[in-house]
């Protein structure tokens, strides 16, 4: 993640503990590794853990992957994964690194793209994204529909699963949240309590739920073009009712 550098979520190792076992990255990486394939290299903003990044290093072991991520709990994982020392690792912002070199490929998954909470920030990683792609290379990243309001299936009152833990055990999670309706920027508290132990974690999340007409409207200015909008990781088409904005593109002729 990018914008919420500082936010205990991301860089406590504690809490980066349950990252993986809590997000379910299996479509996303699937159909982004099937784009991977007409790219010799790529580059994963907010690669997080580096799942994406290793485990593409396994299917095409001549790719040239870079992971770019702030916060450096993330990024011991990522580096102790099967795989994960073929990969260039770096702790950067999104906003603004510059790696003085292009891609075939950039993603920006995991909704990372939310964690940009105003559109200057949104801007930049846009411009960063623009900065380093290849003449024939494309982008790819995602955002919730701010239309399906999935904020609200995170209220405390709805909310709640259990995590069986490897090494902590049962744990009960859940999470509460709040929003902002003039930024829509929602504030969310992630919050879990290990049985074992009776410790309570707990963290404060921001993320901006932005529409499709203000995202394609920011990706124009930054210089590109998209080609194929979807609604899910499984190839639909983008509609008002989808889940999920997901554009697909490259730099504008």
């Amino acid at each position: 993640m990018q914008q919420n550098a500082a936010d205990r979520l991301y860089t406590d190792p504690s809490l980066v503990d349950f990252y993986d076992i809590d997000n379910d990255w299996g479509n996303d990486h699937e159909y982004c590794a099937g784009l991977a394939k007409d790219a010799a290299s790529v580059l994963d903003l907010g690669c997080g853990t580096g799942r994406f990044c290793a485990n593409l290093m396994h299917r095409i072991p001549e790719m040239d992957c870079f992971g770019v991520d702030p916060a450096a709990a993330m990024l011991d994982i990522a580096r102790s994964r099967p795989g994960g020392k073929y990969v260039t690792w770096l702790q950067e912002d999104a906003r603004t690194v510059r790696l003085g070199k292009t891609f075939g490929l950039i993603v920006l998954t995991g909704h990372a793209f939310q964690v940009f909470l105003t559109e200057e920030d949104q801007a930049a990683v846009l411009q960063t994204i623009a900065g380093h792609l290849a003449p024939d290379g494309r982008f790819v990243f995602d955002s919730r529909n701010p239309a399906c309001e999935e904020w609200k299936t995170w209220a405390k009152d709805v909310s709640g699963w259990s995590v069986d833990h490897p090494v902590h055990g049962p744990t009960e999670a859940w999470t509460d949240v709040d929003r902002d309706e003039r930024s829509g920027v929602v504030t969310y508290e992630t919050h879990y309590r290990i049985e074992r132990s009776g410790q309570h974690l707990s963290a404060e999340s921001k993320i901006r739920f932005s529409d499709r007409d203000a995202i394609d409207r920011l990706i124009r200015q930054a210089g590109m073009t998209v080609d194929t909008w979807l609604g899910d990781w499984y190839g639909a088409p983008w509609t008002p009712e989808s889940k999920e904005i997901i554009p697909i593109g490259r730099l504008a002729p």
